[in-house]
This record gives C-alpha cells, sequence and structure tokens, in this order.
C-alpha cells in the first residue's frame, strides 16, 4: 500500500521568517486522515529566512530529528550544548523528561531542512543531544542509516525509538531497495528529483506513506535526493 502525498496538499503556513510545510498535522493545520504514521508523527519541510529561527522553547518525550537539506542551522539548548548542522548533514535530540532548546540560521542564505518527529518506545528519561556529518558521496546508490534506534544499526545517531532515519542519492536511471516488511510503516520524500517507488510516481518533495510492502523499490527519474522514516 503507497499513498502519495503531492507536495501541493500538504498543511502548512508563511511566517515571513519561516515557510513551513505538514505532511502531518502540525500547529494549526489539522486533518484527522493525517495525523501521524505509525510511530512518525511529525515531518515538516521548512525554508527559515536568514538570520532569524525558532527561539527558545521546550520538548519532553519526543525524538527529534533535523535533516539540513540547504544551508545551515546552528543549536543551543538547555544542557549546554551548541552546534551547527550543514547541508546533508543531521542532527538529534531526545527530549526525554524535558528539554529546552533554540535553532537559529544565523547564515547568509535560506536554510532548508526536513524535521521529522518520532515518538519514543517509552517516556522519561534523560534529555541528549547530537550531530553528525554524512557525505553524500556516501549513500550514492543506496540507502545509508542516518539516525537509528535499531540494535545493530553501528555508525547511526541514536535515538530511541523503534525506527530508523535513512538517506540515499541516486543520478537518473539508478535504482535501489529497502527491506521495509511487515508491520512497518514507511514514510519517503525525495528532498529533490522525481522518483518512482513500486510503480508510484513522486515529484521532489512529495510525500510517499506505504506499508504492507516487502520490499521499497525506488528509480530515479531525475537525479534525487532521498529521505526515508521507517517506524514501528
Amino acid at each position: 500500500m503507497i499513498d502519495l502525498r503531492p507536495f501541493d496538499t500538504l498543511g502548512g503556513a508563511n511566517h515571513g521568517w519561516l515557510d513551513a510545510k505538514h505532511h502531518f498535522s502540525f500547529a494549526d493545520y489539522h486533518d484527522p486522515k493525517r495525523m501521524s504514521w505509525g510511530a512518525l508523527r511529525v515531518w515538516n519541510d521548512d525554508k527559515i529566512a536568514p538570520n532569524s529561527g525558532f527561539p527558545p522553547h521546550p520538548h519532553a518525550n519526543m525524538e527529534i530529528i533535523t535533516y539540513v537539506r540547504t544551508g545551515a542551522i546552528t543549536h543551543q539548548d538547555s544542557l549546554g550544548n551548541t552546534g551547527r548542522t550543514e547541508a546533508g548533514d543531521v542532527q538529534v535530540m531526545s527530549a526525554g523528561s524535558g528539554i529546552r532548546h533554540a535553532e537559529y540560521n544565523v547564515e547568509n542564505e535560506d536554510t532548508t531542512l526536513f524535521q521529522i518527529w518520532i515518538l519514543p518506545t517509552k517516556a522519561g528519561g534523560e534529555p541528549s543531544w547530537g550531530a553528525k556529518p554524512f557525505p553524500k558521496g556516501d549513500r550514492s546508490g543506496k540507502f545509508v542509516t542516518l539516525a537509528s534506534g535499531v540494535d545493530g544499526d553501528e555508525g547511526a545517531l541514536p535515538i530511541r525509538a523503534d525506527g530508523r532515519v535513512a538517506g540515499a542519492t541516486l543520478k537518473a536511471g539508478e535504482t535501489t531497495e529497502y527491506q521495509l516488511g511487515a508491520g512497518r510503516y514507511a514514510y519517503l520524500v525525495p528532498a529533490s528529483g522525481a522518483i518512482e517507488v513500486n510503480g508510484v510516481k513522486a515529484k521532489a518533495r512529495d510525500g510517499l506513506a506505504i506499508r504492507d510492502e516487502d520490499v521499497i523499490r525506488v528509480t530515479a527519474l531525475e537525479d534525487a535526493e532521498l529521505v526515508l522514516v521507517d517506524a514501528a
């Protein structure tokens, strides 16, 4: 089962400094048919203007993954962590029992990113933050795990959820596969480029909600950058 969710059907709001599109119900956007997908609760497609961003605010009991598409995002939190995550790289914040953080674009250009929230397997715990570069060349022609709570996913940023975030880059005409399996929920978004997934075509920034598919077979119709969540 694959449900194509075209970019122009997404919810969202343009706040001037922030142009946000929501794959799932978020803030003032509410669609009872798009509340979550398994443990995946939020997938926001954000464009943040230069020298602006999200001032300090709290979170609890959520795994928050940021995939930077262009530009960079600078993080600060109540644990004293600071960091700058550039395009193609990933940061993870486990909100745990509670954390406050701010995310700013201090660059001289727009920053675009995917913000992904996954429900943790259990509430509470010590909050944490981490970031890591993931060179796009290492993902050429195949999915590479970027963040994961699955045993054996070495090299990925850790999350406290039964799921993983994976990325791939494909040249036009290339095909790759992802083993999903029964009972899993996948959500796939091409950050750029057009693709075909098990016979369903999608354009850049469209969403594909997938379940009951043993194998996800992705063919790039043009050069493409892919982000996928596999969740319980």
